[in-house]
């Protein structure tokens, strides 16, 4: 099973991605978990890679694709895998299409950009341990402070509005296109494009997993039957 998850900053990818490598045993493999296998590696690649990043450029799109398909030719990915942040732009989808990295499903959580503020600003943290609050659906029981130690909560710059809302922009003008690109592979060539299902996120975490999960067991059933 291979597949690449799709939706904005808060959806919920990351939840939704833990719960389906455990269950169909495939790896999660996001940008920065290749970049560090990449650099690991010692090779010509990694040392171009090193050479943007000490230069403080972005690694480029061609040096990206190169970065994923070594990673995908690792043992660990033989059961298949699940690209979480990648690709990211119109360009590096068409570049995995052109290389011939094969994807059997594209997922897409689709959340409305209100819940998306409202999940990710509402977020509070104690900063000593980790332990997160959310103002709505899990506040603390005395507000503005941790429950263990009662010291003060804090929201993370990640989490302000300004930097959420920037995060979203970034979103619909780089990624969101993909949607559409799926979409459109999809009714233009059915027989070698990945299959593209849209899930609401806006519903409970459970809710979203069981959809998904669902979707997945009856298409990998046929997969084995035809198999």
């Amino acid at each position: 099973m291979r597949l690449i998850l799709l939706g904005s900053p808060g959806a919920g990818k990351g939840t939704q991605a833990q719960y389906i490598v455990k269950r169909y045993g495939i790896v999660q493999i996001a940008t920065g978990d290749m970049l560090r296998h990449t650099l690991e590696a010692k090779n010509d690649l990694s040392v171009a890679v090193k050479r943007a990043m000490d230069a403080g450029e972005l690694v480029s799109d061609e040096l990206m694709i190169a970065i994923v398909k070594a990673r995908l030719l690792q043992s660990d990915c033989k059961a298949g895998f699940l690209l979480d942040g990648f690709p990211r732009t119109l360009a590096q989808a068409e570049a995995l299409h052109q290389n011939d990295v094969q994807l059997d499903y594209v997922i897409e959580v689709k959340v409305d950009e209100q819940t998306i503020l409202e999940r990710l600003t509402g977020r509070r943290v104690h900063p000593g341990s980790g332990r997160s609050y959310h103002l709505i659906y899990h506040p603390p029981k005395n507000p503005g402070v941790d429950d263990v130690t009662g010291e003060p909560l804090i929201q993370r710059k990640d989490d302000e509005e300004q930097t959420v809302r920037r995060r979203l922009a970034v979103y619909r003008e780089q990624t969101m296109p993909l949607v559409g690109y799926y979409q459109q592979w999809a009714l233009r060539s059915p027989e070698d494009a990945p299959r593209y299902y849209q899930i609401n996120g806006d519903r409970p975490v459970e809710v979203v997993r069981d959809e998904i999960i669902s979707i997945l067991d009856s298409k990998k059933a046929s997969a084995d039957h035809l198999g």
